[in-house]
């Protein structure tokens, strides 16, 4: 509870208006001589005082205000100085239009026709609000267009497209496709186990889509192996569990039905602005899960590129770990079609080759990246097939390519009770390729840098909107889940690609493949596109010894483990397993280091009235007598609440958090006559962080224990403040104990302890 007020005399204590009229011994600070002398300086958060508001106010009042770094953009004049006591009569302070404009402004809204104008004003927020105001300062125009054109990009770049751009998103466009229609062909019938029709319809529906709403102007979406092989297993998964037919048009129902359920999940999160997700996912799980899924496709495409397909469906042992498909193969090595070997081997070295070549050579040679060695690969195997009639000798060609629908771009919406089935069962796997196909389109659009196009900027919210619509508007076709990759958007690039018209390019050309390209495909060796996919999966693998290397070095051994236990849970048993432990796995990291309280336990530096931290920064700290000093430098939340008592329990036992609770008390009670908590840090609290926070505080007073709180962020006029008064800590307390900074703190207790004296003394 707060002292009672003392008599300010001429004696010149009214300056300091807390310290003792006779000083005392109580503040005696001490040193224990057991902590080493280190020069390591703390952050200068600690060292902020409120004379920064004085100031303030003082340059507010001058007429010659400079104007700084300090100075608020939005300047909000009160009505008049000091606290308001007026009520309901009080003088209102001037608003930014002026008191005539703003009535002229309210009679034509409410008098107006204009739904238009009524309805721009319903819909306008506080910070669109606040940007007119900024505008209106600065001088600049604003307009609906403006904030259209934010929501939806393709209005910022289609303005300032120029035909000098052409050229560079044209030969893109033909670049990219020369490479990725194969691979799409590759990942439906290998991967995905659906027609490869439903592979090309991923770069017909979803670039043309991203390119309208994306907010990054060179990256480009299409199907990935990770996202295809999900879906494959979805397919396995639902044709095992029986009920269902096995054919094409069930498999690529079931791959429309995940695909939509990916977009409409990411689509879902970009409207909660969940765009934060992508730090979820720690960089173990998905070295670790992304190389498993690497070795799992290689392990996958050797059954068909060694010509032991039909066997492997004779035995069953296509639906099994990647370990018994190994198995598998040892045990029927003598029974390998050789030709069909040889076409595999041959094409994956001829791929690799220039794939290390064009490594090699593009630093010098620029140029070299516009050669299109897949497709070469692609056309030259297709017209040795035909001219030496390979189909004869046992090796298996595509054949035609037909729509499992028996139409074209067929329209179907997925989320109907018909697919109810497939919903259930594509729930979990969904939520893994939006989350697995949200965070690599991150990490491709922020590899890309800045866009060439002025006004688009990059948005996390935005991209999962614009990756949703497209996975649903191609989940409508079938098309298997299509995301941002940064080998691709990297091709895109560096092949002059400057604006999403390049991506607009590309769903033509996949476009006119479909519909005028499809009978040309006809003598494709399979065990070609199984190689294409090979070299994918040597990709996924290959960067995984550096990352070993590099948490082996630090000797990061939890993170290790992390990716030793995704990888072998997921060769071993299935992706599902592997799937769910490394997801479970990192949220149980996220939640144990965000429900971990921070507090800290503060000294003074000698000669100085600046507090540390007595555990990170081991000084030759001053301890004051009697007090305590806690810093808590997070908000205060339901999640980081749950330990803060016990922590700072041990606080007052020990007088650190790292002292093992099986030891004995090593402070005194009287060691603790006074707490004081340096909230600064807490600029939030929620209801269930301010009802512990409520509990602490009654203990304390009921124990006789003195509470202050300096440093409160915002002052009155915070919600931390409105919470705590409403919550009844204020009343506890007392507001003379809520003070500016420590040292203040330090003088009400001194001051408070001697007037207890003197009553103790007198009685």
């Amino acid at each position: 509870m707060a002292g009672p007020t003392r008599s300010q005399s001429g004696d010149g204590s009214a300056a300091h208006p807390h310290q003792p009229a006779q000083p005392s011994t109580l503040r005696q600070s001490h040193t224990p001589s057991s902590r080493p002398v280190s020069y390591v300086d703390e952050d200068d958060e600690d060292e902020d005082e409120y004379d920064m508001a004085a100031a303030a106010a003082a340059s507010s009042s001058s007429p010659d205000r400079r104007v700084s770094e300090g100075t608020p953009l939005l300047i909000t004049s009160s009505a008049h100085p000091g606290e308001c006591d007026h009520g309901t009569f009080s003088p209102r302070a001037s608003t930014p239009m002026g008191a005539q404009e703003l009535e002229n402004h309210i009679d034509r809204m409410q008098g107006s026709d204009d739904w238009k104008s009524w309805l721009k004003q319903r819909m306008r927020t506080k910070k669109m609000g606040d940007s007119s105001e900024l505008a209106q300062r600065a001088g600049v125009s604003n307009d609906t267009i403006m904030y259209l054109s934010y929501y939806i990009p393709c209005l910022t770049w289609m303005r300032q497209y120029k035909l000098s751009y052409l050229q560079g998103d044209i030969v893109a466009a033909i670049t990219m496709a020369s490479f990725y229609l194969p691979m799409a062909l590759s990942l439906a019938a290998n991967l995905a186990h659906v027609s490869p029709l439903n592979g090309l319809y991923s770069f017909v529906f979803n670039p043309f889509i991203y390119a309208i709403l994306g907010s990054s102007s060179q990256m480009v979406v299409g199907p990935e192996a990770a996202g295809s092989l999900l879906v494959g297993s979805v397919v396995k998964s639902s044709i095992d569990a029986g009920g269902l037919d096995d054919n094409d048009l069930v498999h690529t129902q079931i791959a429309g039905v995940v695909a939509g359920i990916a977009g409409a999940m990411v689509f879902i999160a970009g409207l909660a602005r969940l765009g934060f997700l992508d730090s979820v996912l720690s960089r173990p799980f998905l070295r670790g899960f992304i190389s498993a899924i690497g070795f799992v496709i290689a392990v996958d495409q050797l059954i068909p590129e060694l010509g032991l397909g039909k066997l492997a469906d004779e035995s069953g042992v296509g639906h099994s770990s990647s370990v018994e498909k190994i198995a598998f193969i040892l045990e029927h090595w003598e029974d390998v079609h050789r030709p069909t070997f040889a076409v595999a081997g041959g094409s994956f070295l001829v791929i690799m080759f220039f794939r290390e070549m064009k490594r090699r050579l593009e630093p010098r040679y620029p140029s070299v990246v516009f050669v299109p060695d897949r497709f070469v690969v692609v056309v030259a195997s297709a017209i040795l097939c035909w001219y030496f009639e390979w189909d004869k000798s046992g090796v298996e060609i595509l054949g035609a390519v037909k729509s499992a629908t028996g139409t074209l771009f067929a329209f179907r919406w997925p989320f109907t009770l018909a697919h109810m089935r497939h919903i259930r069962s594509a729930m979990s796997t969904s939520f893994l390729i939006a989350l697995l196909g949200f965070f690599e389109s991150s990490v491709a659009a922020k590899s890309l840098g800045n866009s060439s196009i002025p006004g688009m900027e990059l948005s996390a919210n935005r991209e999962m909107i614009a990756l949703g619509v497209a996975n649903v508007v191609g989940s409508c076709f079938m098309s298997l889940p299509a995301f941002g990759g940064y080998g691709r958007s990297k091709v895109n690039k560096t092949t002059g690609g400057k604006t999403p018209m390049s991506s607009i390019v590309l769903s033509l050309i996949s476009l006119l493949s479909v519909l005028f390209l499809l009978p040309y495909f006809y003598f494709l060796p399979k065990p070609v596109l199984c190689s294409m996919i090979s070299v994918v999966a040597w990709s996924l693998i290959e960067e995984a010894p550096h990352d070993i290397k590099f948490f082996v070095k630090i000797r990061g051994w939890t993170e290790l483990g992390l990716m030793a236990s995704i990888f072998l849970s997921t060769i071993f048993y299935s992706l599902t397993l592997g799937m769910a432990l490394g997801v479970g796995i990192s949220l149980l990291m996220v939640i144990k280091h965000s429900t971990r309280p921070r507090i800290q336990i503060l000294g003074r530096i000698p000669g100085t009235q600046l507090f540390e931290n007595a555990e990170a920064v081991p000084h030759n700290l001053e301890f004051v007598e009697g007090c305590l000093i806690v810093k808590i430098p997070e908000p205060l939340t339901f999640a980081n609440t749950g330990e803060l008592k016990s922590r700072l329990r041990r606080l007052e036992l020990y007088g650190t958090p790292s002292a093992h609770p099986a030891l004995p008390r090593i402070r005194s009670q009287d060691a603790n006559r006074n707490i004081i908590f340096d909230i600064h840090g807490v600029t939030s609290i929620d209801g269930s962080g301010t009802q512990v926070l409520e509990e602490l505080v009654r203990s304390y007073r009921d124990r006789g224990v003195r509470v202050f709180f300096s440093r409160m962020p915002g002052g009155k006029s915070h919600p931390v403040w409105r919470l705590m008064v409403s919550s009844g800590i204020v009343a506890l307390c007392g507001e003379s104990h809520f003070v500016r900074n420590v040292e203040e703190a330090l003088q009400m207790t001194e001051y408070e302890e001697s007037i207890e004296d003197g009553r103790s003394s007198v009685a």
